[in-house]
Parts: structure tokens; sequence; C-alpha cells
């Protein structure tokens, strides 16, 4: 009889999954030497040692159903950009996508959790460990969003082929616009819908450093306030969705674009590979260096 402190001693010093230290450790018959040699039989071993390693490269892809009533958006991460053309890493994130819209997981670990939908008899850790072994580098779920709507209409764009995604909801919006809309999600990053959703102690922050900025310009005080209001509505031009110029018309800004057309944007996300992730700058003489010792 296999106990669940065997499964987790041998997670410990592998780093594998809980499913397949389960099933090795019950294939050995509680043997914790042959569980790990089932392991490495199995590529799984290899897998988890690269769970060190940083994948800030990778890929970004979406998914709409049908009726573009649901969407999902994925960032999955690789080690090396080469990795993130190939073919069987690009139908994974594919149909992770999918299985994001389709589900409804609350979470990645959730998600990880799941039976697979397009490996049959398999977990989703499962399916990624079997993808981190025989594509040779770590692989990592690292985020997603799933969108609903009921009276509106979901739109995606992809970047650079899955350096930038963007998932929407809009309502009363055509294709056009809808397309449009992404792409300026896309070229111009904007952290916020419209104003009334910054937060409040980012507007006084940002209002603080104007003012500094008037007054250290030598400025009237009784004027000041006014050149603050004014570079404050630049600083929403900048941050805010609705506020910003419209890439395609600079004299028009996305709120005049949505009027123009009676459609209004209720949500989006933007997703860019790899942000926020440090990257280890490896020194390449020094590697081998290291390895000739």
């Amino acid at each position: 009889m296999v106990t669940a402190q065997q499964v987790m001693d041998l997670r410990k010093k592998t780093g594998a999954g809980m499913m397949e230290c389960k099933k090795a450790i019950t294939e050995a018959n509680g043997d914790e030497e042959k569980a790990i040699i089932i392991l490495q039989e199995r590529g799984i071993l290899k897998a988890a040692k690269k769970a060190d390693r940083i994948a800030a490269e990778g890929l970004v892809d979406t998914y709409i159903s049908e009726d573009g009533k649901v969407g999902a958006i994925v960032e999955i991460n690789s080690e090396t950009d080469f990795v993130a053309q190939n073919e069987e890493f690009k139908s994974f994130i594919k149909n992770v996508a999918k299985q994001i819209a389709i589900n409804n997981p609350k979470d990645v670990d959730d998600l990880l959790n799941e039976d697979s939908m397009f490996e049959e008899g398999k977990k989703v850790q499962e399916v990624l460990t079997g993808k981190i072994a025989k594509i040779g580098e770590k692989l990592n779920i690292r985020r997603f969003e799933r969108f609903e709507t009921q009276d509106g209409k979901i739109g995606t764009y992809i970047h650079g082929d899955g350096k930038i995604g963007v998932l929407v909801e809009m309502n009363n919006s055509n294709d056009q616009v809808t397309k449009d809309i992404c792409m300026q999600i896309a070229a111009l990053n904007p952290e916020f819908l419209n104003e009334e959703d910054v937060p409040a102690d980012r507007v006084n922050q940002e209002k603080e450093i104007l003012k500094k900025q008037v007054m250290n310009e030598g400025k009237p005080e009784q004027i000041a306030e006014r050149i603050v209001l004014g570079r404050l509505s630049k600083f929403y031009g900048e941050i805010c969705l609705v506020d910003q110029e419209f890439i395609k018309d600079s004299s028009k800004k996305i709120k005049d674009i949505l009027k123009e057309n009676n459609a209004t944007i209720k949500r989006f996300v933007r997703y860019e590979k790899g942000e926020g992730i440090e990257k280890k700058e490896e020194n390449f003489a020094e590697e081998v260096a290291k390895q000739l010792k």
C-alpha cells in the first residue's frame, strides 16, 4: 500500500508532478529507487530538473467560440524563442486556450488538475510534463483570462506571431471597429478603460508630481491648478483607452470612434509575452569555461 508520505517524498526528491510520482511509486510497489528510474525512463525526471530555469519566451494565444460569446487568452512560456515556433508547442497553446474557454477553470492550478480535453486519460499537468520532456525546455502556463458575454461579443487580435495578444468585450460593435480597438490596445498598451477606473491614489500621486513640476517652472500659484488639470488630461490620454488618440486618425480619440459607431467597450485584457519576468543574462564565455572545468 503506497502512502501519501511516500508520494510526497518522491515528489520532493525529483520535482516531478504529484500524479506522476503516485503512478511511479505505485508501479514500483513502494520502492523509491525503482520509482526514480521509472520517472527517468519516461523523461519526467528530466523535465523536472528544468524547473529552476527561467522561461521568459513563449507565446500568447487566444480562442473565441463560434458565436463570439466566450473567449480566452493564455500565455505559455518557454526558455527560447526557437521552441516557441515549434508546431507542437503552437498546437499545445491553442488547445489550452480552447480548454480554458470551454471549462472555465478558476486559476492555473485548477487548469493543471483538469482532465485534458485533447489527450485522453491525462491531466493537463501530465500533458505539460510530457511536452517538457519531448521538447527539452522548461514550459510554464503562466496566466490566462476568460471573458463570457450575454449581450455583446468578444474580439481578439494577435500581434507579432504571438508576442502580444488582446481580448476585448464590446457591445453594438461591428467587426472593423472591434479589430481597430484590439489593434489600439496592442499598440498603445492602455492600463485602464476610462478615468473612473484609475485608482484615486494613482491620480493624487500624479497631481502632486505635476504640481511640483509647475511650481519648479516658476508659474504663478493662481494658474498652477489650471496647468495641472491640463497636464492631468494628457496623463489620462496616455493610460486610459477611451482617452487615447486613435492610432489610425490622431484627430480623433477612441471615445469619438465609439460614439460614431454607437459602440461600447465593456472590458479588455492585453498580454505581452514575458512581461514582468526577469530574464537571466548569461555570459556565453563564462558558461563555456564552466563546462570545460
